[in-house]
């Protein structure tokens, strides 16, 4: 394992964000991992991405990454029970929705199951970053089956 190289990759408009968004898509954390850092407008997210491009054949890879979103103005959450630290989650997007005022807007995250994270933000300033080796995933995402690999491998305890 560990093809693929190891990504670091910054975002500051939303086509960058949709890149960002296609190397988290089928991302796993527990919702204990997804931290607003409201003092310093700031969330922060740790993850187990799953590994889409350059991955040949059997179960795939994963690899622990983080996300920072900056300039962050309010975090609100639909359908997702953020009081269970514990609880596993399944990032399907990452999206942006112009605001009344550009560059402001809300990034979106949607999750599997029909829970969403929407993040009010001034601009755009995502940062994702790799932060281990890969490792075999136990099985290929299946978006009809909902989050089948919540491999915590590598995860903060």
């Amino acid at each position: 394992m560990g093809d693929t190289p190891a990504i670091k990759i910054a975002a500051l408009d939303d086509e960058d964000l949709a890149v960002i968004s296609a190397h988290l898509q089928d991302a796993v954390m527990p919702v204990g991992d997804l931290r607003w850092m409201k003092a310093t407008g700031k969330l922060a997210i740790v993850a187990n991405r799953y590994v889409h491009f350059g991955n040949k054949g059997g179960s795939g890879e994963r690899r622990l990454c983080g996300v920072q979103i900056s300039r962050v103005r309010r975090v609100s959450s639909r359908n997702i029970m953020m009081n269970d630290k514990t609880a596993i989650v399944s990032l399907l997007a990452m999206t942006f929705i112009p605001g009344a005022d550009a560059p402001e807007g809300t990034i979106e995250l949607s999750f599997a199951g029909g829970g969403a994270v929407r993040i009010e933000v001034e601009c755009i300033e995502v940062a994702m970053a790799d932060l281990s080796e890969a490792w075999p995933a136990r099985a290929r995402p299946d978006h009809d089956a909902g989050p089948e690999d919540t491999s915590s491998k590598g995860a903060r305890k």
